[in-house]
């Protein structure tokens, strides 16, 4: 196989197993795999982060981001601070807090278990390379544009 053939498969499939992983620990909050990082992402900045600012974190669409904090705040996980919905700050419940740190939780043994082969040397290198790759792509991608 050549390289862009085993790079793509890698990234799928790393992809794949790890939504796969995510739709499993999100079910039990009645949210979808893609919730889980929002969760986590708002925990980093509880209170101090925007729908418009979770967008450009997480790398998603306005309408997704959007569909995810309504169905947070319907779970009461979620709660805005603010009367316009973009310029709100997200805040999240005493619950939300506690579904997010499971989740980080979650993900944090799952990713120690899955890299658990890795020398330190190996994790450090291998996360280099994988920020650089993705650095390489976006740079790529914006002189597509």
């Amino acid at each position: 196989m050549d390289r862009f053939e085993t790079f793509s498969l890698a990234l799928f499939n790393i992809s794949r197993y790890w939504n796969r992983i995510a739709a499993d620990e999100m079910e039990k909050y009645g949210l979808k795999g893609a919730h889980a990082f929002y969760l986590v992402t708002i925990l980093r900045h509880d209170g101090e982060i925007t729908a418009s600012q979770l967008c450009e974190l997480c790398g998603k669409d306005k309408a997704d981001v959007s569909r995810g904090i309504s169905k947070m705040e319907n779970c009461g996980l979620l709660e805005r601070t603010g009367a316009n919905p973009y310029r709100a700050k997200l805040k999240l419940t005493e619950s939300g807090k506690a579904a997010a740190q499971a989740v980080r939780q979650t993900a944090a043994t799952i990713v120690d278990r899955v890299g658990g082969d890795l020398t330190p040397e190996n994790r450090a290198v291998f996360y280099e390379t994988l920020g650089s790759i993705t650095s390489n792509l976006e740079k790529l991608c914006k002189e597509l544009d």
